[in-house]
């Protein structure tokens, strides 16, 4: 009896032996499986922190659950909020306020940047004389839980206004910009699609007030005013900006800084190529 059991306990132990030796050898023939449960891990981590920038930039490849209305009457502009169940979406706070107002004319000459305050029922409004043209609305907001991007809206205002055509921008040549007594350079490496890109916007001796929770704001959008971006400063002391254009083009940008009580908006025409 004890010379079975004594047979049965080394076969164990040989049996486990033998599958630990299987084990360690597959792990040496195949040491691929570890690096690729770390490469996918690594792609993951991309991924998640490609997502924040985008959304950062107000930014998302998904599809809006939110679809704003904007009207204007008698000097005064009114957006309406609903999300895709006709309900009122709840909006987070971004850099001091609920809601971005970005109004440009469709040949992109004229800009404004404006803050509606909330009413009731999903309503925003702003007093704001807007002079007779056709302009294209971006309504930048977070709402909380829902996916959500900054389309252009279309607002004729009045009975002569441009048509909505492509623009033809002319490219700077110069990307030196004086406005009311203040001189703001942007610099730039290179302006190539599908890479990052470091906007650096050198003040000049000078150093702009936070404005709306940080040290600048800089809109982007490409030449036909359909492609929205929205960055800002990569640090508080810093007035340098990351972006990213995925097509080769021509893109008017926004750069706004406050100097005491003014808020300064340097407009810089840039081409972007492959």
């Amino acid at each position: 009896m004890k010379r079975g059991i004594l047979i049965w306990a080394v076969s164990a132990i040989v049996y486990l032996g033998l599958v630990i030796a299987g084990y360690s050898l597959f792990a040496t023939v195949n040491p691929k499986n570890n690096e690729q449960t770390k490469h996918v891990d690594h792609d993951q981590a991309k991924m998640d922190n490609q997502e924040g920038h985008q959304a950062h930039e107000g930014r998302t490849n998904k599809a809006s659950d939110v679809t704003p209305k904007v009207s204007y009457a008698n000097g005064e502009i009114t957006i309406e909020l609903k999300d895709k169940n006709k309900h009122v979406p709840e909006l987070e706070v971004s850099h001091e306020k609920q809601m971005h107002l970005i109004v440009v004319s469709s040949d992109l000459k004229k800009y404004y940047h404006l803050h509606p305050e909330k009413k009731n029922n999903g309503l925003y409004s702003l007093k704001h004389n807007l002079p007779d043209n056709a302009y294209k609305i971006f309504v930048d907001i977070k709402p909380k839980g829902l996916n959500y991007t900054a389309n252009p809206i279309k607002l004729n205002v009045g009975k002569i206004h441009q048509k909505h055509n492509r623009n033809d921008l002319d490219v700077d040549l110069e990307l030196t910009k004086t406005i009311k007594g203040q001189t703001v350079e942007l610099i730039s490496q290179s302006f190539e699609a599908n890479k990052e890109i470091t906007l650096n916007f050198n003040v000049k001796d000078a150093k702009p007030d936070p404005y709306l929770g940080a040290l600048g704001h800089v809109v982007i959008l490409d030449e036909d005013g359909e492609k929205y971006i929205h960055v800002h400063p990569v640090a508080d002391d810093k007035t340098v900006f990351k972006t990213q254009f995925n097509k080769p083009g021509v893109y008017k940008i926004w750069a706004e800084f406050k100097f005491g009580e003014r808020v300064n908006v340097y407009p810089f025409v840039i081409e972007v190529k492959e």
